[in-house]
């Protein structure tokens, strides 16, 4: 079965505010099986436009990914990142 992919393409509008989010999905994802792979860090926009803040989470299955973004406490803990930031969320099937 493929993995699961959830990508986020992030600007930050308030850092401070954006924390209490991603310390959560720290205690959220191992429920799903997810796992970073990537978290900020160093990025370079090669092509187009984009956000200067880059994350991508792995799952077990596209099924899976789903499944912790439709969960209700994620769904409670992105009212913080959607007010403490904007950006690009996708989920994708892996090969």
């Amino acid at each position: 079965m493929p993995k699961g992919y959830i990508i986020g393409h992030v600007t930050l509008k308030d850092a401070e505010a954006y924390k209490p989010y991603a310390a959560r999905n720290n205690e959220l994802l191992p429920r799903f099986g997810g796992k970073f792979l990537a978290r900020g860090g160093a990025s370079d926009i090669l092509e187009g436009e984009g956000h200067p803040r880059h994350v991508v989470i792995e799952f077990p299955s596209y099924a899976d990914a789903l499944a912790f973004y439709s969960d209700p406490e994620y769904q409670e803990n992105m009212k913080i990142r959607q007010a403490a930031s904007e950006g690009t969320i996708i989920v994708v099937e892996g090969v």
